[in-house]
């Protein structure tokens, strides 16, 4: 499982890094960047999926999906 960044549409709104500090980071560009390739906390990876305004993360399984 990770968790993936459409850079298109995130606006840097930063409730991914507060939802999941050790899984997003907002850089200098005001775009969310995945700090670890794979999800150490689920819960908190799906709290920040759902937090994020823009809809700009997704969850993926190993199939893709």
């Amino acid at each position: 499982m990770r968790v993936v960044v459409n850079r298109e549409l995130c606006v840097g709104h930063g409730l991914c890094e507060a939802a999941a500090p050790e899984l997003f980071e907002v850089g200098d560009d005001g775009i969310a960047r995945v700090l670890r390739p794979g999800v150490p906390d689920e819960s908190a990876a799906a709290t920040a999926v759902a937090d994020c305004p823009a809809r700009a993360l997704r969850i993926e399984t190993r199939d893709g999906r």
